[in-house]
């Protein structure tokens, strides 16, 4: 197989020929057609995340180079092991990727993101930049029927972490509408599920400007720059402060300014993981009776109500734009420009 390897950390990826992998067990092997090209890939691929103040989060242990990127992933069934159900060769899947151990609390809570010795594909183990992927076992495969294969990869993080953050603002969400900070991949299609499942078009926030006028064409109610010193306070003129609002950069800026538009009582999730640290003097938190918390990917069942969601037909899919496996360095090096709208998705 093919694919574009992480030889050394901070460095370009290079192409690389292996052996293909040969599933064993109830393992299936996918032949990969789509795999999306995620923010938390630069931070893989430098090894680490920001924690603010010149500190850093060593995420290096655990993974052997050379490693293969890529969670974002869809394909079809090139083999599977003997144990292995319910798959159809040449059948289109979406793979989930936020695998866990299988035995641990959360694990058997269904909680497998959370899991403290993750199998997470593309993140722990090889991904999707390549021509193929193994999948563990055929549980973690969802049927793409009725959805479009390349926003099927994409849903698995972009669409996954945007569901699964919204599911904890449904009752804010019946006293206003909601805030959504950062408005890149995962923040638009959290535009798109919010309309759908709050019944009411949220409050979106971005410092590009063309971000914040593409949400308004696609239904946001109102669009702010962060950077804008009166941008709070109209949320708080307009509103009274926002019953929830989720954070999809998670910068220092974006928090801060997610935090201070809230109303007393409400909620902030955060879901990016930009980087950066905030200060907040305690008492503030009893006083404005605030919940501050983070949402890390999706369940398995979170990924399956999604699907069923889109393959509805309500949620209109985030601009898509492929390019060729090769191109995988040009297509990180645009995304941590701020060059993309929507998602690159890969193509081997």
């Amino acid at each position: 197989m093919h694919c574009q390897s992480l030889d050394r950390y901070g460095a370009a990826l290079a192409p690389r020929e292996s052996r293909t992998p040969l599933p064993v067990g109830g393992e299936v092997l996918i032949k990969v057609r789509h795999c999306g090209v995620c923010h938390s890939d630069l931070h893989l691929a430098d090894g680490y995340f920001d924690l603010g103040g010149g500190k850093h989060l060593d995420i290096r242990e655990g993974r052997t180079l050379p490693f293969i990127l890529g969670h974002e992933i869809e394909g079809t069934v090139a083999a599977a092991g003997p144990q292995a159900q319910d798959v159809t060769p040449g059948h289109a899947y979406a793979v989930y990727p936020w695998i866990g151990c299988g035995t641990c609390a959360a694990c058997r809570s269904g909680n497998e993101p959370c899991c403290d010795t993750p199998r997470q594909i593309g993140i722990n183990v090889d991904g999707g930049y390549s021509s193929h992927v193994l999948v563990p076992d055929s549980r973690y495969l969802l049927d793409i029927h009725g959805i479009d294969p390349p926003l099927a990869g994409a849903l698995m993080c972009s669409g996954l972490t945007a569901f699964s953050a919204l599911k904890k603002l449904a009752v804010q969400a019946q006293n206003g509408p909601i805030l959504i900070v950062g408005l890149g991949g995962v923040g638009l299609m959290a535009l798109e599920f919010a309309k759908t499942l709050f019944h009411r078009a949220p409050l979106v926030a971005d410092i590009d400007a063309g971000k914040r006028r593409m949400a308004l064409k696609r239904g946001a109610a109102v669009a702010y720059d962060p950077a804008d010193p009166g941008a709070r306070q109209a949320i708080m003129s307009e509103t009274g402060g926002v019953p929830g609002a989720v954070d999809f950069a998670g910068s220092q800026g974006s928090f801060v300014f997610a935090n201070a538009a809230l109303r007393k009582g409400g909620r902030l999730v955060v879901a990016g993981l930009l980087g950066g640290s905030f200060q907040m003097p305690i008492p503030m938190l009893p006083l404005r009776a605030v919940t501050i918390g983070g949402s890390l990917a999706g369940s398995l069942e979170d990924a399956r109500m999604m699907m069923d969601l889109v393959r509805s037909g309500v949620v209109e899919a985030p601009p898509i734009e492929r390019r060729p496996l090769a191109e995988a360095n040009q297509a990180l090096a645009d995304l941590k420009a701020g060059r993309v709208q929507g998602r690159i998705v890969l193509t081997p």
